[in-house]
């Protein structure tokens, strides 16, 4: 018999993208407050559809570039200016988790630096960087003093994994770095992790682990005084990308 494509229910895809950076020692999500129907005037992670012309990652650096102004780059290749870490995270197709037909969502994990104020794109009307705890929880008051409402759609589950795979990935890999500028110091690395574990860590045994990996970090011959006190080592990523021993989270 041959294929016939009405025999199948219609859908659509989508990216979503858990977009992470830290902003005052706090890890923070994008967020952006829908304008249009379904859930208009709820808070959700950005992202769109995906166009007919475009594979997956073409759609979702796509969407990163709109709502962000941030390209994707290749993690394994040097830093870059305006630039950001763009990874798959994982696929959700619940048949409910869309009112308006049957949507799956490829969701996409994005890290980069202290970013700017965002702007709303698309079908949004308001963005902003919240706590990723704020984001993910269910109830009370946020840091502005409106009620926290559950993300839509299956977002605060998307952003969930989205924080995990941050979280673990971490331990053993120079995924930390994605957050720091092309050159920065080991105390600002550590504030990183601390930011992204929510702990804090002794600099000390944090400085041995991450520079006794060799080519983890490579120093840039460079100092700089921006945190106060004495001038500081400046470092850039370097061509290890795993962290051996891998660093493990601390229990909270």
């Amino acid at each position: 018999m041959p294929y016939d494509p009405s025999a199948f229910p219609p859908f659509a895809v989508t990216v979503d993208l858990v977009v992470l950076t830290v902003r005052r020692h706090v890890l923070c999500a994008l967020a952006v407050r829908r304008g249009e129907q379904p859930f208009q005037g709820r808070w959700a992670l950005p992202g769109g559809f995906v166009r007919s012309d475009e594979d997956l990652s073409q759609a979702a650096a796509r969407e990163l570039a709109e709502e962000t102004g941030l390209r994707a780059h290749d993690p394994s290749g040097p830093a870059q200016d305006n630039g950001a870490h763009l990874e798959q995270l994982a696929t959700y197709g619940d048949p409910k988790r869309d009112p308006r037909m049957r949507v799956v969502s490829v969701a996409h994990l994005a890290l980069a630096p202290d970013l700017p104020a965002p702007r709303a794109g698309g079908d949004a009307n308001s963005a902003r960087w919240a706590p990723v705890e704020e984001l993910l929880r269910q109830s009370g008051h946020g840091r502005e003093g409106e009620p926290v409402v559950p993300l839509a759609f299956d977002h605060a589950q998307i952003l969930a994994d989205g924080v995990e795979r941050a979280r673990s990935k971490i331990e053993y890999s120079s995924l930390a770095t994605a957050f720091c500028p092309p050159e920065f110091t080991v105390g600002e690395l550590r504030r990183v992790y601390e930011a992204v574990w929510g702990v804090v860590l002794d600099p000390r045994n944090f400085h041995r682990k991450v520079t006794g990996t060799p080519g983890f970090l490579v120093p840039t011959g460079g100092t700089t005084t921006r945190q106060g006190g004495r001038p500081a080592q400046l470092f850039r990523a370097g061509g290890a990308t795993l962290l051996n021993p891998p660093m493990l989270r601390p229990e909270v």
